[in-house]
């Protein structure tokens, strides 16, 4: 796990949901700490990846089609950015959610 492009410190880090594999996370979420906004879980590209896809929803097109803006890291780390998304981390593949305006609550879209 690396931790180093984020805001949140290696010692801070606390084992918040059980090891699933990676996900894909928008640097807006990792580095400039915004919340969760858009969650889906897709088809995994291989056995690691847990399937989810963590964008805060401020993101354009253009910024979320860089690969440079994004990063591959364990589902833990978002879970201790964002512990809001832990109650849907088990949902199937094909689910879509996004963040109520203003709380910590998910719907599905």
């Amino acid at each position: 796990m690396n931790t180093e492009e984020s805001n949140l410190k290696p010692d801070e880090l606390k084992d918040l949901v059980p090891p699933m594999g990676y996900c894909i996370a928008s640097n807006t979420i990792i580095v400039e700490g915004a919340k969760v906004g858009f969650m889906y879980r897709e088809e995994p590209d291989n056995n690691t990846d847990s399937g989810w896809r963590f964008l805060s929803g401020t993101e354009h097109q253009q910024y979320a089609d860089n690969p440079k803006n994004s990063q591959e890291l364990e589902v833990n780390v978002i879970a201790n950015l964002d512990p809001a998304i832990i109650p849907h981390l088990n949902l199937p593949f094909g689910t879509d959610l996004e963040r109520k305006a203003g709380t910590d609550d998910f719907r599905k879209i």
